[in-house]
């Protein structure tokens, strides 16, 4: 008899791609719902981090840009200005993170069995939208406190949501495959993470950044998202918005399009490295 190897390998096809991806849904929602199980499994407290790490933030960052900087808010209260930031930024920086550790983290199942690994990336995505869903309960709730009403902008939020989301898998995609063969992109990225969130309006309103540099600004994706934010749910925007809107939008596309094509190139290879 002779002998043989039987080589199982993604279709090379971008549209059969997908389809085979659509074919493995069941995968994707059980990777999911194992992932929000066990993500605060064994802590004291729970799924509260969810609610104390924003909240957390939200104040350190009232206290140094509202108190002791004293920056402008615009007649609105800074927490809400803060908290309306914080929700895309721990949405796009939770989707980085675990986007990018998740083929690390699913190595015996990648070297046993073969499926589309973009499934597992995809799968932390309905994750970290748990906590954007508990992160918008809590700002509510600031908003009721401050009796402050949410204009018709916040129609528009679910755009700026998915174009956050488009530039987090970009992102995740790319520092999950390098993380597969250079194992150092785990030490790098919670200090990347740090800088973003220094680097990003969070804690104040890119109109403060100088005239000189706001282009260079809004090269920066979660610029236009956060700013977005801000207009869809406190009706309060940048005199540069659009621009930034744009450049976020095409800077997203980049990392989202560049970061797919990267990870099915080296998708074959995940196996061998892992």
């Amino acid at each position: 008899m002779d002998n043989f190897d039987l080589v199982i390998e993604p279709d090379k096809g971008i549209k059969k791609y997908w389809s085979e991806i659509w074919r493995y849904r069941e995968l994707l929602y059980f990777l999911s719902w194992r992932d929000f199980l066990v993500r605060y499994k064994q802590t004291v407290i729970g799924i509260a981090w969810a609610v104390l790490r924003p909240l957390l933030t939200m104040i350190v960052f009232t206290v140094v840009f509202g108190k002791i900087a004293k920056l402008p808010s615009d007649g609105v209260p800074y927490p809400l200005i803060v908290f309306s930031a914080m929700l895309p930024w721990q949405f796009f920086s939770s989707v980085v993170s675990e986007s990018s550790s998740s083929l690390i983290n699913n190595s015996a199942m990648i070297s046993k069995v073969y499926f589309p690994r973009l499934v597992i990336p995809l799968s932390t995505f309905f994750v970290c939208l748990v906590d954007f869903v508990i992160s918008l309960g809590i700002l509510l709730f600031l908003m009721i406190w401050y009796f402050y009403l949410p204009p018709l902008n916040i129609l528009f939020l679910p755009i700026f949501l998915i174009l956050g989301l488009i530039s987090a898998l970009g992102i995740g995609l790319w520092l999950s495959a390098l993380n597969v063969k250079y194992r150092d992109f785990r030490y790098v990225l919670p200090f990347i993470i740090q800088f973003g969130l220094y680097i990003s309006p969070v804690g104040f309103g890119s109109n403060i950044v100088p005239e000189s540099i706001k282009y260079l600004y809004a090269l920066n994706p979660m610029v236009g998202v956060i700013e977005g934010f801000r207009w869809a749910i406190l009706g309060i925007s940048s005199d540069f918005l659009f621009i930034q809107l744009i450049m976020s939008a095409l800077i997203s596309f980049l990392f989202f399009t560049s970061g797919i094509w990267y990870f099915r190139k080296v998708e074959r290879s995940f196996a061998d490295n892992i």
